[in-house]
């Protein structure tokens, strides 16, 4: 199995173990020799940590939600232009943490229209999508359980304003809890959905159980794809 000049991301919701599976992909690359490079979404640049900052740091109830969007999609370009595309070019595994699948969930659960999720991210990254992208998933219920975090049951808001918040690991927590446990299900839904509209390769991969036999998957689907 060759993971040179792969481009492999890895999302789900919250809870879902992403940085756990992370750093046993990049073991692996480690053992067989190989090289890989880290790309973390949102950010993971100079520019995209400034376009970061603006996110966390702004009420967004200010901000259009189709800004909000674009500027996810702006620190994207960046990200591929100056860490994705090169370490492809040079050979090495990019190892992505979310990308645009994230805000395919988040977004389109809030009622954002997926095709034009879809032409703007053509717009950011052109033709550098994932070769493959690993969804992990688990119910809503659980990924708080394992973040601490609280189901909130409340009506919530009725527009789109900030739901992307949830793709940050360092977002308030009254931020990333103030959706109802009904929106996080439909997040849930539009992450099981990707394989049907986004391009490139989605796999599912049933990350309820212990990170052992996630990753057992994680290696099954990475030698179908990639043998």
């Amino acid at each position: 199995m060759d993971l040179g000049g792969k481009y492999i991301v890895f999302d789900g919701p919250d809870g879902s173990g992403k940085g756990t599976q992370i750093d046993r992909l990049k073991a692996l690359i480690d053992a067989a020799g190989g090289r890989w490079t880290y790309a973390k979404d949102p950010g993971g640049t100079p520019i995209g940590e400034r376009i970061r900052h603006i996110l966390l740091g702004y009420d967004l109830s200010l901000m259009a939600p189709r800004c909000e969007t674009l500027l996810f999609m702006a620190s994207r370009a960046q990200l591929v232009a100056e860490i994705v595309r090169p370490a492809l070019s040079e050979g090495r595994t990019v190892v992505g943490d979310r990308f645009i699948s994230a805000t395919c969930a988040y977004q389109v659960a809030a009622g954002f229209p997926r095709e034009d999720i879809i032409a703007l991210g053509r717009l950011a990254v052109e033709d550098t999508w994932p070769d493959l992208t690993l969804i992990l998933d688990v119910p809503p219920e659980l990924g708080f359980q394992r973040t601490g975090r609280t189901e909130k049951h409340q009506k919530g808001r009725g527009d789109a304003h900030g739901d992307q918040l949830n793709m940050f690991a360092d977002a308030h927590v009254d931020a990333m809890e103030r959706r109802p446990l009904e929106f996080h299900r439909r997040v849930r839904e539009c992450f099981l959905a990707l394989p049907e509209y986004y391009p490139g390769r989605v796999e599912i991969i049933d990350a309820t159980r212990d990170a052992n036999a996630v990753f057992s998957d994680v290696k099954k689907v990475l030698q179908r794809a990639f043998s």
